[in-house]
């Protein structure tokens, strides 16, 4: 009877070094609110990746721009917005629940490094800034300096703005997201976001015509100081 113990003893304590050993140790040292998972599925579109991930015995879909991820592979990401239900039009699927992700890297985050704002699509009130842009007003319109500089009387209002397309984003809530910039900068500002239905591509110069709002909350963490809504686009000169 002992024996039989003694050997379930020596097998239960096998079983968990062999858990265990498969357990993966999360990275230490990571940033706050930094993932560590494992990619499981893969899915690319034009614009996005989609990984089904699993982090600690969970797993889940996250969205990311374009991104050469492998299955197998561990990455890290923080800052993400979740979008439930989400439709995708290009692989004609619907998720349950995705979360579309700031800071993505095979690289661990570390707590030496900032993690991004939050707010805004993709997590930052603005994208990096680009340099050499040099655009011209349209025709009537304004700049992007004079929009942040003068914000509150041109609340409401319809506008016409023209920049250089430094980040597109489409089919999110069933519009296309737009950030633009011409070169001006008022203190801290120089992005401006735009929504429309309107098909751009990252590079293009562009002339809008749309609405101001101002602190526009679109719900699951997106908010926005200015955004121009159901922007159209303008013909160029």
């Amino acid at each position: 009877m002992k024996r039989k113990h003694i050997l379930t003893l020596i097998l239960i304590v096998f079983l968990g070094t062999l858990v265990s050993c498969h357990m993966k140790k999360r990275t230490a040292n990571l940033a706050p609110n930094v993932h560590e998972v494992n990619a499981v599925e893969v899915l690319q579109t034009n614009n996005y990746t989609y990984v089904r991930v699993a982090e600690e015995g969970n797993e889940y879909w996250i969205a990311i721009e374009k991104n050469d991820v492998k299955t197998g592979e561990t990455y890290y990401w923080s800052d993400g917005t979740e979008m439930k239900n989400f439709m995708s039009k290009e692989l004609k699927r619907s998720f349950p629940s995705v979360f579309f992700v700031a800071a993505f890297s095979d690289k661990p985050i570390m707590n030496t490094i900032k993690a991004p704002p939050q707010g805004s699509m993709a997590g930052k009130p603005q994208t990096a800034r680009k340099t050499g842009i040099s655009v011209q007003p349209v025709a009537g319109g304004i700049t992007i300096a004079q929009l942040w500089s003068k914000k509150d009387s041109y609340k409401g209002k319809s506008i016409k703005i023209r920049g250089e397309v430094v980040k597109y984003s489409p089919d999110i809530m069933n519009r296309n997201w737009v950030h633009i910039q011409d070169g001006t900068i008022d203190g801290d500002h120089y992005d401006l976001t735009v929504t429309t239905h309107d098909v751009v591509k990252q590079g293009d110069v562009v002339s809008v015509n749309g609405t101001v709002t101002l602190d526009k909350d679109f719900g699951a963490g997106y908010v926005y100081e200015i955004v121009i809504e159901d922007a159209q686009l303008l013909k160029q000169e």
